[in-house]
């Protein structure tokens, strides 16, 4: 007979870091730093500004280079990862910015054709097709002619998290996603990242100075100070001496 025993599928982290230093351009930003992701995680990297948040961040696409220590990325090893090699990986992540990064000069469909392009895809229905269902997932679907310029903040950080969605990648990291957005708009922000997570369960890390986004949508936070990355238990361990506060989330 069949054995009919179910075997339990071990999840591999999709971000794993192991005794990694952080060094950029020969300066020692991080040192040991120890951490994984899993898959429908929501991650947290606080700390003042220059503690090292950005260069995770960096180092999770490989913009800068893994020398000392291991990092695991959506199956990819940053050690000793080859340049053909890091359009795929950036294929498994998508990024969101603080300043939204978008072509001035193009549509908002033409910035995302343009990402879609850059990515391998070449059958032109199917483009229009995706580009279509990642504006509807931000409440964008109507703004796909207009320029940049023609569009608030927050409807320009949504086509950015349209943007990042294009490849449905299996994790999200936002660089301050609402630093540079009123109250009520970082609100709508934050409510449509954790609408795609609740859906598509991505891992999202999330670099913020706001602790009201932490307190309210809960999740893993990871300091950065003094060289070190260590995990917190509790927002409340978060203070104005190791992060620089901003409290502009509404209750």
């Amino acid at each position: 007979m069949r054995d009919k025993r179910q075997t339990t599928k071990i999840m591999q982290p999709l971000i794993e870091i192991k005794d990694a230093n952080i060094i950029n351009e020969q300066n020692l930003i991080l040192s040991s730093v120890n951490f994984t992701v899993n898959q429908g995680d929501i991650v947290y990297l606080v700390g003042r500004v220059g503690s090292g948040k950005s260069s995770i961040i960096k180092t999770l696409i490989a913009e800068i280079p893994v020398t000392q220590g291991d990092v695991q990325v959506a199956g990819f090893n940053l050690k000793n990862i080859s340049h053909r090699n890091i359009p795929l990986l950036r294929r498994k992540i998508g990024v969101v910015f603080q300043d939204f990064q978008l072509l001035k000069e193009n549509t908002v469909k033409e910035n995302l054709m343009f990402v879609l392009k850059c990515t391998g895809w070449t059958d032109a229905q199917k483009m229009e097709n995706r580009c279509l269902e990642v504006l509807k997932m931000v409440q964008m679907q109507t703004k796909e002619h207009k320029m940049p310029h023609q569009l608030s903040g927050g409807e320009q950080q949504r086509i950015a998290i349209a943007r990042a969605l294009l490849n449905s990648p299996s994790i999200i990291l936002a660089d301050e996603p609402t630093g540079n957005l009123d109250a009520q708009t970082a609100t709508g922000i934050m409510n449509i990242l954790m609408s795609i997570h609740n859906e598509y369960k991505p891992a999202i890390v999330i670099v913020t100075h706001n602790r009201n986004i932490i307190e309210q949508y809960p999740g893993r936070i990871f300091l950065c100070e003094q060289g070190k990355c260590r995990e917190l238990n509790q927002p409340s361990q978060i203070s104005d001496e190791n992060i620089d506060l901003k409290d502009d989330m509404p209750n």
